[in-house]
């Protein structure tokens, strides 16, 4: 890389961090030659300089971890920049690969640094987009997986810029070795045990052999992939909306069942999306699909996986995040208090009212909170005879699964409300002071 090409590269990367208007720039600095390249490059900038923080993120799984991080430190003040050691425990959980781990570990221990002013800055370049696309093709992904790294994400409460995406690796070094920079050589890079070392020590050499140009075509197809994905996103996002329920976050199922089938899948990826979950693979979207949503009317199906479970109720598809079931358990309401919590982290709330339960039967009676045992009945105002929960639950479209976590409130041994939605007419006023049953879920 030329004095020419390294102004130029300089002038991208400030124009890239202007346009996201931040005052602070975090480099995850590992020591090696890309990231020490990057940094070097932004500290040669004084508008740069100023803002800049080297991070080290101290995995603790090679023996030279610590005098890596010393190394690191020591170019830093070389520099005159700012240094910090970020330690992570990057054992693998089951399921996990070490490659996979590491990379978690680091990137949510980096991502608590960045605030909304700031920046992330990372070096991956043109042949690590190589590697990144080739994987996911192996893998079979689809147009999102194909369009490989993006240059700049929301990343924590700021952003991650990727400069050097379509600097090729060769510049890299070539600026490297002009400016005589001391890197360090992480000994399981040349191990091919893992798939993207594999892919960069003996097939990707290979491979440019005959085509020399491969980084710059393939960073060329992915960015046509990101494009298709992006307009088909947007795409799907309007047959979503369609099909959304606001309310609750389901989906309805006639109105997904009306589009075209395939169709069904990108309205599941954008309801996941829209949900703050992980992408679903393209096996769980059709299990989804086939099991779920294929179910006979009449069936309760169920399927889980990727820390969700899909459920169908009626015309409504849920999906609902996996959690250890709570032990429901009988509570007094304390004398005096406004708000008390249940042990399926529920919060029950009494708040002043024109109409609801009568205060001062509330405040003369012991108010007990249980829950479902079966065969409750509750007369409700304005309407004859007693009825069942469970017709009531079933008049109301309340799944299931809900029901049994809904608090029954007794007052003095009479069932005086179900959760925030009946009252026992022997309870209610609409005349006096009352008060009314608020039901929220603990954040």
């Amino acid at each position: 890389m030329d004095t020419m090409n390294a102004m130029s590269l300089l002038s991208s990367i400030a124009r890239q961090i202007s346009g996201h208007s931040v005052s602070r720039l975090i480099v995850a600095y590992s020591g090696g030659v890309d990231s020490h390249v990057l940094l070097h490059l932004c500290a040669s900038d004084a508008q740069l300089k100023d803002k800049l923080t080297a991070v080290y993120v101290h995995h603790g799984l090679q023996p030279q971890a610590e005098a890596w991080a010393e190394h690191c430190q020591h170019s830093a003040q070389a520099l005159s920049v700012n240094f910090k050691v970020l330690r992570v425990n990057a054992m693998p959980q089951p399921g996990e690969s070490p490659e996979e781990a590491a990379r978690n570990a680091r990137y949510s221990a980096l991502k608590d640094l960045i605030a909304p002013d700031c920046a992330l800055l990372v070096a991956q370049h043109r042949e690590d987009q190589l590697e990144t696309v080739l994987l996911q093709l192996f893998r079979g992904g689809g147009l999102r997986g194909l369009s490989g790294m993006p240059e700049s994400m929301v990343f924590g409460l700021g952003v991650m810029l990727r400069p050097l995406l379509n600097i090729a690796k060769q510049d890299i070094m070539d600026y490297a070795r002009t400016h005589q920079l001391q890197w360090i050589e992480d000994p399981s890079n040349a191990h091919s045990d893992y798939d993207r070392n594999f892919l960069r020590n003996a097939i990707v050499p290979l491979l440019k052999q005959r085509w020399p140009a491969l980084d710059k075509t393939v960073s060329r197809s992915a960015v046509h992939c990101a494009s298709a994905e992006t307009m088909l996103g947007h795409i799907a996002q309007t047959w979503f909306l369609t099909v959304f329920n606001v309310d609750d976050n389901t989906l309805s199922l006639q109105r997904l069942l009306a589009f075209e089938t395939a169709q069904h899948a990108h309205i599941i990826r954008a309801w996941f999306q829209h949900l703050g979950l992980k992408m679903p693979a393209q096996g769980f979207v059709t299990r989804i699909l086939v099991e779920v949503v294929g179910a006979r009317q009449d069936s309760e199906p169920l399927l889980t996986g990727q820390g969700v479970s899909i459920r169908r109720y009626r015309d409504k598809l849920y999906c609902l995040k996996q959690m250890q079931p709570a032990v429901l358990v009988d509570m007094r309401w304390p004398k005096g208090a406004v708000s008390v919590l249940m042990a399926n982290k529920q919060w029950l709330s009494c708040m002043p009212a024109t109409q609801g339960i009568a205060e001062e039967k509330w405040l003369n009676a012991t108010v007990v909170i249980k829950f479902r045992g079966g065969g409750e009945k509750i007369a409700l105002p304005k309407r004859e005879g007693r009825h069942a929960l469970k017709n009531l639950f079933q008049e109301a479209g309340i799944p299931p699964w809900q029901r049994a976590a809904i608090p029954l409130v007794y007052l003095d041994d009479k069932l005086a409300a179900v959760g925030d939605k009946w009252i026992n007419a022997e309870f209610y006023t609409e005349n006096e002071a009352a008060l009314r049953l608020v039901l929220q879920r603990q954040d």
